[in-house]
């Protein structure tokens, strides 16, 4: 587990989402974030969070999360929580209640990983 040291620089982002817009091949038995519509929603949340003018936020796309099965798949850092949105009103939700309001949109979280 990584920790931050004193004498770390102050993060850049206040919030730093990831939306995996991972695609695998037709048929792949994981499925993709992204045959699953994760660009369109990267792309809504963008322009979202701009509209909503979020101090410190930043919203990209990424490559593979490894956990496409269960997606389309978002993790928010510095705090590590993932969420599974399918929907605007999905975004909406993460982006008032999790990174405006500093709560969880438990609904939507995904299950801790196993090791």
């Amino acid at each position: 587990m990584t920790t931050r040291l004193p004498g770390d620089p102050p993060l850049h982002f206040a919030a730093h989402l990831f939306v995996c817009c991972n695609r695998r091949p037709e048929g792949h038995p994981r499925g993709s974030c992204a045959a699953r519509g994760s660009e369109r929603l990267r792309d809504y949340m963008k322009a979202r969070a701009k509209e909503m003018r979020l101090p410190g936020v930043r919203v990209n796309g990424a490559l593979c999360l490894d956990r496409c099965e269960l997606g389309p798949c978002l993790v928010i850092y510095p705090e590590g929580v993932w969420y599974r949105i399918t929907s605007p009103a999905d975004i909406d939700r993460v982006l008032e209640i999790h990174v405006r309001d500093g709560r969880r949109v438990e609904d939507l979280m995904l299950p801790a990983e196993k090791n």
